[in-house]
């Protein structure tokens, strides 16, 4: 069995405190992956507990960060199977299918359950069955986390009280340089409606046509 270096700590920091790039890179090589990426036993899980927690918090922050620096919110599996996330072509290494979902599974479930906090969250299928895992939500901010941030970008520039399309939110002028531009309107509702339940903001329209006013 190969000898898998132990981190000082089981779980790595969450990605919600760490600086992350706000411009959109173009190519996958942009991104710093770390000396682990490297190192060839990474890319099986190993049968040992502790070894194998420590593999998956590992794939979790990794993913997270590559998601964070490519202002990316959702995996689809099948297709970042062969993406330089999961495939180093260097040293001629990939994660097997059954790997990546078991480290999404792992980020799905909560701390206190052994998990990863909370940091993925699986996408029914249109039409397909429950069961099935090929997309997930990767929540390098959680809808609460991204609440607080765009709320502090709503006390900080005065638009409380303002009415703004969802479009307007991640792609207006009044929104750049911030890290949601160009954020999925089906994350966009997510954080809008953890504003909401604290009375900071209310969401109307129809699909498509959404818009919201701050409070």
């Amino acid at each position: 069995m190969a000898s898998f270096p132990q981190p000082s700590s089981p779980r790595p920091p969450p990605i919600s405190n760490i600086a992350i790039s706000r411009s959109r890179p173009q190519e996958d090589d942009s991104f710093p992956f770390p000396p682990t990426y490297s190192f060839p036993p990474f890319y099986t899980l190993q049968p040992t507990l502790l070894t194998r927690t420590s593999q998956l918090a590992k794939w979790s922050l990794l993913i997270q960060r590559y998601h964070a620096h490519h202002h990316r919110y959702r995996l689809h599996i099948p297709t970042a199977l062969s993406s330089p996330l999961f495939h180093n072509a260097a040293i001629h290494k990939r994660l097997s299918l059954a790997s990546v979902i078991e480290i999404v599974n792992y980020m799905v479930k909560p701390e206190k359950d052994g998990g990863g906090g909370q940091r993925a969250e699986w996408i029914a299928t249109a039409g397909g069955k429950g069961s099935e895992k090929n997309e997930a939500w990767i929540w390098w901010k959680k809808p609460d986390e991204w609440a607080e941030v765009i709320a502090g970008w709503v006390d900080r520039t005065g638009h409380k009280g303002v009415v703004l399309t969802f479009w307007e939110l991640v792609n207006g002028d009044a929104v750049k340089g911030e890290e949601w531009v160009g954020m999925e309107d089906e994350v966009l509702a997510r954080c809008l409606a953890a504003l909401a339940k604290r009375g900071k903001a209310q969401v109307f329209g129809e699909e498509g046509e959404k818009g919201v006013k701050f409070f």
